[in-house]
């Protein structure tokens, strides 16, 4: 890496060869910072997010009642997740347009993630609760996550880490310009 530089740490042990990926970036998500506190709109991320750039916000394509935006904490490369504009907490609180239009634009999500990175398969799916693992439940949100044979391998499983191969802007350029050309 250009620009790295290799810092020594006393008390760590004998250098094994190992090389170790630090992700401290991580933390921010492990302890919940910015997370918003409550059931309202205020200080809620996907409500703030469409007044954003698009590349600022990770926002990879705006529908009329529902935008896609990259996950900050992915899984997997090109996960992404469907939200619909209004805050709504639950499923059965969308409008039939808003559950359409949910529904085609996590379609498009799958379509568009086949045309840049060809994944064997994918997860979609929406956690409704914290109970059911919603980081943000105030916010409804529908994932969409690109899987690809052994892709969990013993970094996530063993490492408790996930390797991704590109920068999140990188990776909204890629997918919004996909997006546009299937339009």
């Amino acid at each position: 890496m250009s620009g790295a530089e290799f810092v020594e740490q006393d008390g760590v042990g004998v250098p094994d060869a190992l090389q170790r990926l630090w992700t401290p970036h991580r933390m921010a998500y492990i302890r919940g910072e910015n997370k918003p506190v409550g059931e309202e709109a205020d200080g809620c991320p996907f409500c703030r997010l469409p007044g954003m750039a698009d590349a600022d916000a990770l926002i990879v394509a705006r529908g009329v009642l529902v935008y896609g935006v990259l996950n900050l904490y992915p899984y997997n490369p090109g996960h992404l997740m469907v939200v619909p504009y209004r805050h709504v907490a639950d499923y059965t609180e969308l409008t039939p347009k808003e559950t359409v239009e949910l529904a085609e634009f996590t379609q498009k999500a799958m379509t568009v993630a086949r045309s840049v990175s060809a994944p064997h398969g994918f997860n979609v799916g929406m956690n409704q609760g914290v109970i059911a693992g919603a980081g943000i439940a105030a916010h409804l949100h529908q994932h969409v996550v690109p899987r690809w044979g052994g892709d969990s391998n013993f970094m996530p499983v063993i490492g408790h880490t996930k390797v991704l191969p590109q920068l999140l802007g990188q990776t909204r350029t890629l997918l919004a310009d996909a997006w546009a050309e299937t339009s």
